[in-house]
């Protein structure tokens, strides 16, 4: 990361509560297309999650704890704050001096961007401002939110919006959390009702939605310069597995996670 900060620009989308494994199994059935085609070697690779729920997991991130390799370490890590001991910075990590990873970029000369999704990100009130108040700018609207079927399109033409209002010469960290696999998400499966509710079936089906629109995400981040992209999941969530549902708590089926990190290189006409 110390060769790619300050020479790319920066994509980091956080898949809000996808499970690990409805995403290999989606992958590896060719369900979601546009995401597999950038995974190394098409396929999503195993990690924990730092946090079980979104909080707690983007505080995480934010201050450089990305998802951990789901084997035993030290996994040097891409971004890390200085600090005396640490074991996980390596000579490739970008280091920075500042408490969390988004004021460190921003020291380092990137514009900043937010488009929120869950109400962790809604800035309706003191909670729900901390996290978008780590960036320059931040986006959040009901057509973002988790009860929007249509959510994921709308927070992409806001992306869209962001990279176009950007000089060129300003290197950009974007960031997207997107919120369409979260509860509820029965209304992406054909035929199915709210009196059915959410099941690993309509959880699979949200990630095919997101997959549909994912490339002009990719294609805006990637339209200035060659961009550095990571996707990943902040956590998941259980449908029932050995009687649990939801999250917060301390099942595989929330702390696995799937995560990749990739180059986008701009699609000249």
């Amino acid at each position: 990361m110390t060769e790619v900060v300050g020479s790319h620009d920066l994509l980091l989308v956080t898949l809000d509560t996808l499970r690990h494994d409805v995403a290999a199994e989606l992958a590896a059935r060719g369900r979601i297309p546009h995401l597999a085609r950038h995974l190394p070697g098409g396929r999503w690779e195993e990690r924990h999650a730092p946090g079980s729920f979104t909080y707690a997991s983007h505080q995480a991130i934010f201050a450089g704890f990305l998802p951990t390799p789901a084997a035993p370490g030290p996994h040097a890590r891409l971004f890390a704050a200085r600090f005396a001991g640490s074991e996980t910075t390596a000579p490739g990590t970008f280091v920075y001096d500042t408490p969390d990873l988004v004021s460190g970029l921003a020291a380092a000369g990137y514009h900043t961007a937010c488009v929120g999704g869950v109400g962790f990100f809604n800035r309706r009130g003191p909670l729900g401002s901390v996290l978008p108040g780590l960036f320059h700018e931040a986006h959040w609207t009901e057509e973002f939110g988790v009860t929007s079927p249509t959510s994921f399109e709308h927070q992409v033409a806001c992306a869209e919006d962001v990279v176009r209002a950007l000089p060129p010469e300003r290197r950009l960290f974007l960031f997207v959390n997107v919120s369409a696999l979260h509860q509820p998400n029965w209304f992406h499966l054909p035929g199915a009702g709210r009196d059915a509710g959410d099941s690993r079936a309509t959880h699979a089906a949200a990630l095919e939605y997101v997959d549909r629109h994912i490339g002009r995400l990719f294609a805006a981040a990637s339209s200035r310069r060659r961009c550095f992209a990571i996707v990943c999941s902040d956590h998941g969530t259980a449908y029932g597995d050995d009687g649990y549902t939801g999250h917060r708590l301390g099942h595989p089926s929330v702390w696995t996670v799937p995560y990749a990190h990739f180059f986008l290189d701009p699609q000249h006409p």
